[in-house]
């Protein structure tokens, strides 16, 4: 990783310190898709995003990922390790409006947007879902009759899920496990935008390490020490230890 693209993750984590789950995921994908502005990262479909955020991950810390569940018979925590193409491969959302009819009612909608997510994490307790079926819905009717999206019933919300997961895959992640002690299968979400974000808080947090051990050793500005292939500030940090 070139200087200036450390330089640039560190300010991007640094940000994203005091931002909120949707804060950072939409920090993220501003690496991921440079030159985009904030418009179109929030409204392009929510597994398009984590899509790229995949393959950002891959390029900054490679291919695999690792990941750790707790069984929920036993408590035994399962490791397993496994590459984000095996996840994701060449899916991408289904372009245009999804429908749904069940028992008389219809519906259009369209997958969520990260804006989506955005705005249904900032309204009021208990009114999320509302929030996400108020922006998604485009028309809705009951026996030709319009209704407004929060009067939905539960099985026509289902179908639109069921919907929706299909036409964008990426946007709800979810592995098959078997617990290697006991045998029980489990099931894991993976998030990959925080995923990432942990992984990028460990790596800032030690690339701050460094820099200061190394400041502290030769008097190096930070820009000098990010301008170090990571074999020579290894080296040098060997030295340091060993003096």
């Amino acid at each position: 990783m070139e200087s200036a693209g450390q330089a640039a993750l560190l300010a991007t984590w640094e940000a994203g310190l005091a931002a909120g789950r949707t804060g950072r995921a939409l920090l993220l994908h501003t690496v991921a898709r440079p030159g985009a502005g904030t418009a179109e990262l929030l409204s392009v479909p929510v597994g398009e995003r984590d899509a790229e955020l995949f393959g950002l991950r891959a390029e900054l810390f490679g291919e695999q990922l690792d990941v750790r569940v707790g069984c929920p018979d036993c408590a035994e925590e399962m490791e397993f390790a496994f590459a984000a193409r095996e996840l994701i491969g060449t899916a991408r959302p289904e372009p245009g409006p999804l429908r749904v009819e069940l028992d008389g009612w219809r519906v259009g909608f369209r997958v969520p947007t990260p804006g989506d997510l955005a705005a249904a994490e900032q309204a009021p307790a208990g009114l999320a879902r509302d929030v996400l079926l108020e922006r998604c819905v485009l028309t809705a009717e009951h026996d030709g009759e319009p209704v407004a999206a929060q009067r939905l019933p539960e099985p026509v919300q289902r179908r639109m899920a069921e919907a929706a997961a299909a036409a964008d895959p990426c946007a709800d992640v979810r592995l098959n496990l078997s617990c290697p002690e006991c045998g029980r299968a489990a099931h894991a979400e993976l998030d990959i935008a925080s995923y990432l974000w942990e992984e990028l808080d460990d790596w800032a947090r030690a690339t701050l390490l460094d820099v200061h051990l190394l400041a502290t050793a030769y008097g190096w500005s930070e820009t000098e020490i990010l301008a170090l292939s990571p074999l020579r500030r290894r080296y040098y940090l060997e030295l340091c230890a060993d003096g």
